[in-house]
């Protein structure tokens, strides 16, 4: 009996406070502008309502769950509306307000899931606009763009600022495919274990149900989860423990001469740019070489980069000089206290071979490598496997 009775409880929410009174103060915000604003486009006098009741459970999923693909921009504009015009067109169809309001419902639903852009509001709109009164049935179907299709839109734009201003971004953005990189058939590196894309839209499709949560994330969450299992089997390993600390490093104005025998004598690929304060504001790689080596020019690839890092003494020159002049900008860096297990997909998928490590107040602490990565990752499976209990004999 008490696993019944548990059936019927509700489960954990799993947000702190802060989190809590951010969807609290953001439904206040969009509900009391969003009937001001109408109150300004209508007059103080209008007969239509400045607000009609199912704007309040669009604010609940707009501000309290603004990554549901429920509460996403086309679903709160595009459900309303439509959920608005099957309403009101049942409404006059139907003159039995009980058959016109489940009619009315089922059909809305139809429709938005015909359109891809369900949203639980819309079914109160459309009994809204079968059983909302003689006002409402004097809009007819006007009632579709004041005040559905007004509210609908200063919610989403007040939902829009509250949310990004907040640190929730919205729209929720899907996220890019799984790229290859080398443009080849065979699946990205992180694919190649574990479940795959395929396998999730597989169980997705036999599950068959509509989930509160986007397909993209419904898979970071299964990665991070399967990232989370396997930092607590490796333990606590982090870029500090790992990385190489008597880093190399060039500067802005360092020759270009310079900085390729600096490659060379220490018989690494990549050097961190680096100002005054030690902070990283770039990196060079031989392939940073390789491309200003201008294939325009005769000869072999040799002789092509002994003319781009051998100085011609000229003050107006077009040849690049000085490191500052072909490194790479914007560069990807991680901290000190980074796990290496969030770097694996880093290093797998999206081509980095090396990563500046700053400390906690941005300077450069150390340098870590695909080599770094594989030697950590090697040596701690090793750890974890000595720890496993011995395979039984029998």
């Amino acid at each position: 009996m008490s696993s019944r009775i548990r059936m019927f409880l509700p489960q954990a929410v799993f947000i702190n406070g802060k989190e809590r009174l951010r969807a609290c103060a953001g439904a206040l915000f969009g509900i009391l502008l969003t009937g001001l604003v109408t109150r300004l486009v209508l007059g103080p006098s209008a007969s239509i309502p400045l607000l009609i009741a199912p704007m309040g459970a669009s604010a609940v999923l707009l501000f309290a769950v603004p990554s549901s693909p429920l509460a996403q921009p086309w679903s709160v504009i595009g459900g309303n509306s439509i959920a608005a015009l099957v309403g009101v067109a049942v409404a006059s169809w139907i003159p039995d307000p009980l058959w016109a309001a489940a009619v009315a419902a089922s059909l809305a639903i139809a429709a938005m899931l015909a359109c891809r852009c369900l949203h639980p509001p819309g079914g109160a709109i459309a009994l809204t606009a079968v059983l909302g009164g003689p006002a409402i049935k004097a809009l007819g179907f006007g009632f579709v763009l004041m005040p559905v299709a007004l509210n609908s839109l200063l919610m989403l734009l007040l939902a829009l600022f509250f949310n990004n201003a907040t640190g929730r971004r919205y729209p929720h953005v899907l996220q890019a495919e799984h790229a290859n990189i080398h443009h080849t058939d065979d699946a990205p590196p992180i694919d190649r274990v574990g479940f795959t894309p395929e396998d999730l839209d597989a169980v997705l499709k036999q599950y068959n149900q509509v989930l509160d949560i986007s397909r993209d994330d419904l898979e970071d969450l299964f990665l991070q989860t399967e990232r989370h299992a396997f930092r607590r089997r490796l333990g606590e390993i982090t870029c500090a423990n790992i990385m190489s600390r008597d880093v190399v490093t060039v500067e802005f104005g360092t020759t270009l001469e310079e900085a390729w025998n600096l490659l060379r004598w220490h018989n690494i690929k990549a050097l961190p740019v680096v100002n005054r304060a030690h902070r990283v504001i770039g990196i060079v790689t031989l392939v940073d070489f390789m491309k200003h080596a201008n294939p325009d020019r005769f000869g072999s690839v040799n002789d092509r980069l002994r003319y781009l890092v051998r100085r011609d003494g000229e003050t107006h020159s077009d040849k690049p000089d000085v490191v500052g002049q072909i490194m790479s900008k914007g560069v990807m860096t991680t901290s000190v206290d980074t796990h290496i297990v969030e770097l694996v997909p880093v290093f797998s998928d999206k081509g980095k071979h090396h990563m500046p490590v700053v400390d906690a107040e941005g300077r450069l602490a150390g340098m870590l490598t695909q080599s770094d990565m594989i030697a950590a990752l090697y040596r701690g499976q090793l750890l974890d496997s000595s720890t496993l209990p011995p395979l039984s004999s029998k």
